[in-house]
């Protein structure tokens, strides 16, 4: 009797195992993008035995075999780390430097995609072609956000700066609605440059004129009570009034509120 019930049991389980085969699974199967021809027989995401896929796209037909996303992890994007500041695209004028990175890894089986890959930000050279000193002409104030100065001044061995420079506070009169109007990743800085605010706007090589100790545009020649006009690099369409506070030796706004004469 015992022999019959063995027998019946091993009957069943063939029977079954025809029905619903070992788990195929997506092991060894995971592919790229659309394929059709990346599938198995098993059990699906929705509990539906049948064909499945291991393709990225099964995530969005979804229809992927019940272990996909155990074998077929989500890949986020990887990105290096930002180059250097390009130089800036035309001397002696406001102009555009650029950054980038490189794609390291690309996303896949749904991960996170790649961030923008290049930035962009006004500049301004005070060399021309010929490595001369660019001629200053009276003009507005250029300027632009601490992200995108040049970066730190130098030092000497001791610690000490190597022509250091200051910090001139403004209060905002005007400003054009252009500020506030574009959304690229450069000028976003622009939206903090609000009427009737304090703004600290630093001066520092090579904007600084080691001669007078000056700025283009710091109102420095300027009487207390003029009205002085700033342009903000990167967005010729950015600019308005201030009106000279005072000078001192470091910025102390809020870091939104400062910027750098450029």
């Amino acid at each position: 009797m015992r022999a019959h019930v063995e027998v019946a049991c091993w009957l069943l389980l063939s029977t079954l195992g025809q029905i619903h085969p070992v788990a195929a699974g997506c092991s060894g199967r995971c592919c790229r993008g659309r394929d059709s021809s990346c599938s198995a027989t098993d059990w699906r995401t929705d509990r539906v035995y049948g064909k499945c896929y291991c393709d990225e796209d099964c995530v969005k037909t979804k229809d992927c075999c019940f272990d996909y996303f155990t074998e077929c992890p989500a890949r986020d994007c990887a990105v290096s780390n930002w180059s250097f500041w390009s130089g800036c695209a035309k001397p002696c004028q406001p102009s555009v430097r650029v950054r980038v990175r490189h794609i390291q890894q690309r996303p896949g089986n749904g991960g996170e995609p790649c961030p923008g890959l290049e930035e962009k930000a006004g500049c301004r050279e005070y060399r021309d072609h010929h490595g001369g000193h660019c001629e200053h002409h009276s003009g507005p104030a250029f300027i632009t956000s601490m992200e995108f100065s040049k970066g730190r001044p130098k030092h000497d061995g001791y610690g000490n700066l190597l022509d250091p420079g200051f910090c001139v506070e403004f209060k905002l009169e005007s400003r054009t609605p252009h500020c506030t109007a574009e959304n690229r990743p450069h000028t976003l800085w622009m939206r903090y440059i609000t009427e009737g605010f304090k703004v600290c706007v630093a001066c520092e090589p090579p904007a600084k004129r080691n001669t007078s100790g000056s700025c283009q545009g710091d109102g420095q020649e300027s009487d207390e009570e003029a009205v002085l006009h700033w342009q903000a690099v990167g967005n010729p369409q950015c600019r308005g009034t201030w009106k000279k506070v005072q000078k001192t030796q470091t910025c102390t706004c809020p870091t939104q509120h400062r910027f750098v004469f450029t």
